[in-house]
């Protein structure tokens, strides 16, 4: 017995007859008397009085009739009060991004949360990646939106977009042109993270399959604000994706070259937190992040980047 087979009942009683019902309910009549008689061998008891004239409940029928209106009213309130948490939408919310994601991403989105979920005290994490993971991992996060690794594992995500990845230079490094080939990343010094870090197993793994050595400048572990500085110094050339130093790049005192042969790209995708109660209304929320992501790539507001859904260009000049 479930809560359907409840409702069914109840139907025929309202009804007074299992003609009438199946008319109602859309149903074939053999159908719900069928699921009556069912009903009745399962709890053992006559629940109907049939006659030429219709049906009418019998003493235990009454008693189920209380218990299917007790039911109902259960199912109605819990949805009720579900429906309710999604419109107000999680009490707190706390989202993480790498710093280049967050530049993009954490303005605009925090302007259409507050304006969907007023009530939702929202915190939003900026950290490197491997620090994001494992805020993931320990319950930390609700969800964050980041480049996704070289390795997935078992990491569950939802993927957003790609973008390319760009050799970053200083200006008069004598490096000619726009696009730089793959197997010329093997003779600039390089300024990267240490090997826990994304980027750097990004160029490693590059490496080893199209078969050049990184030269290693000095390894850098802070922001990328700070990577890009040291770049500016003339410490060495990194690789970062062009939203990362946009700015820079449109203002001359960075280079940013298209690494080809073949072109290199980066998923970003949402992950779920683990080990964490899911918010009420967080469906809702990733939904828009997707719609924040996709509004921010037509606008060309998150340069070089492909929709995954249908892998749609950024607007022209993005």
């Amino acid at each position: 017995m479930n809560s359907d087979d409840l409702k069914l009942f109840a139907q025929v009683i309202r009804a007074g007859s299992i003609s009438r019902a199946a008319m109602e309910l859309g149903a074939d009549q053999s159908t719900v008397s069928r699921r009556v008689g069912q009903l009745e061998i399962e709890l053992g008891v006559r629940l109907l009085h049939r006659s030429g004239r219709g049906v009418t409940p019998t003493e235990p029928g009454r008693q189920l009739l209380d218990y299917a209106g007790t039911v109902a009213a259960l199912l109605d309130q819990a949805a009720g009060a579900l429906r309710e948490q999604a419109e107000t939408g999680p009490a707190q919310l706390c989202i993480g991004a790498q710093p280049t994601i967050a530049r993009i991403v954490f303005g605009p989105l925090a302007r259409s949360l507050a304006a969907r979920y007023p009530q939702t005290r929202l915190r939003l994490v900026e950290a490197l990646g491997s620090q994001i993971l494992e805020k993931l991992g320990n319950g930390e996060l609700d969800f964050a939106v980041i480049y996704l690794p070289e390795q997935i594992g078992t990491l569950q995500f939802d993927p957003l977009l790609s973008e390319g990845i760009h050799l970053i230079a200083p200006p008069g490094l004598g490096l000619e042109g726009d696009v730089i080939d793959m197997a010329r990343l093997g003779e600039l010094p390089l300024i990267l993270p240490s090997t826990h870090h994304g980027l750097r197993l990004l160029v490693e793994s590059l490496a080893a399959r199209h078969g050049f050595t990184p030269r290693i400048a000095l390894e850098c572990d802070g922001s990328t604000a700070l990577t890009t500085r040291l770049v500016m110094q003339h410490c060495g050339c990194t690789v970062l994706p062009l939203a990362a130093v946009s700015d820079e790049v449109a203002s001359g005192r960075l280079r940013a070259l298209r690494i080809t042969s073949p072109e290199v790209r980066r998923k970003v995708g949402i992950v779920p937190g683990r080990n964490r109660a899911i918010p009420a209304g967080l469906a809702t929320v990733t939904r828009l992040v997707r719609l924040q992501v996709d509004e921010l790539v037509r606008a060309g507001a998150w340069p070089d980047a492909l929709l995954l859904d249908a892998l749609r260009p950024a607007a022209p000049g993005g």
